[in-house]
């Protein structure tokens, strides 16, 4: 593991908040399980908490905490598009936290193809919240010297590393409908 995955698996375990590389953009993670983390993470963005955030792993079981994934029909599309840049709303477990799910009664969760924050996942142990690193309303921050920029020091670590080759954020599909909420 190279140095900088070490420091941003440290941080993450300390409840800090780190900036790194998906598929299409930066994001800013950290433990789901760490309230003043989160919350952390949503004053940085200026994003309310009722709307619920990603949560990304890199395989399907570290995602079991969190959201209920033995109804095989629900979980036949996200299994297809897994990993890729495809989120799910999936019904979540009732302890996990509105910090969370927000006012929903779904989280939605990934597992990522980009095999930095997959090796990230991997080596924390854990599934880490996952929005873009920019403030709302504000354009997708691309590289690390971008996310610098924005956020200086108010961010505990960022991941020098390039993002992936996707052209647009990850979609996010309701399991249950088949709706599409984004993308």
């Amino acid at each position: 593991m190279s140095s900088s995955l070490d420091q941003a698996v440290s941080c993450l375990r300390a409840g800090g908040v780190v900036a790194y590389p998906t598929e299409f953009c930066f994001g800013l993670g950290c433990d789901p399980w760490n309230e003043s983390a989160v919350r952390r993470i949503l004053r940085l963005k200026n994003r309310h908490w009722r709307q619920g955030l990603i949560v990304i792993a890199d395989k399907a079981d570290r995602l079991r905490r969190l959201v209920e994934m033995s109804d095989e029909t629900l979980m036949a599309g996200p299994r297809a598009s897994w990993p890729g840049p495809h989120s799910w709303l999936l019904p979540a477990k009732k302890s996990v936290p509105t910090w969370v799910r927000g006012e929903h009664a779904t989280v939605a969760v990934r597992v990522t193809a980009h095999g930095l924050v997959r090796q990230l996942c991997r080596e924390s142990g854990m599934a880490l919240i996952s929005t873009s690193a920019n403030r709302s309303g504000r354009p997708a921050l691309r590289s690390a010297r971008a996310v610098e920029e924005e956020f200086g020091d108010t961010i505990d670590y960022v991941v020098d590393a390039r993002v992936g080759d996707a052209t647009e954020p990850s979609t996010i599909t309701d399991a249950a409908t088949g709706a599409a909420v984004r993308g």
